[in-house]
């Protein structure tokens, strides 16, 4: 078998994931992004709307179209902020907390799967690399000029 690089075996599991995912949400009218936002959302408190996008790993515009879609179908509702009068709390409505708890269902559903499949020295040695490959990503110098024109 031919090496596959470290990214694309990544990226490939990534979009077979994200795949099953959203095959998953269609069948509620939802996507990833929706299940992913609501389970980023505090169910008592909410969250301010500037750190949701950081903590879903999500651009602004998109976060701006998914919120709107989810507003659209009465998943949250937008709140002033009581500690920043300039912020808004995005917050989940009676039918949203209901979403939430079918995406934390199928997120359970989808890692006991994948538990059931592998040993737990397994697991620790997959979280034991993503965070290697973590941590060289935020360290911004795993690509110096010097390494590249070797």
């Amino acid at each position: 078998m031919q090496y596959q690089t470290i990214d694309h075996v990544l990226r490939a599991t990534w979009q077979a994931v994200a795949k099953m995912y959203n095959e998953e949400a269609a069948k509620y009218g939802a996507t990833m992004a929706t299940g992913l936002a609501l389970l980023s959302i505090d169910a008592e408190d909410g969250v301010p709307s500037t750190s949701l996008g950081p903590r879903m790993g999500m651009e602004a515009t998109s976060l701006s179209r998914t919120l709107k879609s989810m507003e659209e179908k009465g998943l949250v509702r937008r709140e002033p902020n009581p500690e920043d009068g300039r912020g808004v709390l995005i917050k989940l409505t009676q039918e949203g907390l209901e979403k939430r708890k079918l995406s934390k269902s199928l997120v359970k559903k989808f890692n006991q799967a994948i538990e059931k499949t592998i040993t737990e020295s397994e697991l620790k040695a997959f979280h034991k690399v993503a965070d290697v490959i973590m941590s060289k990503l935020e360290d911004k110098s795993t690509f110096t000029l010097k390494e590249m024109s070797a």
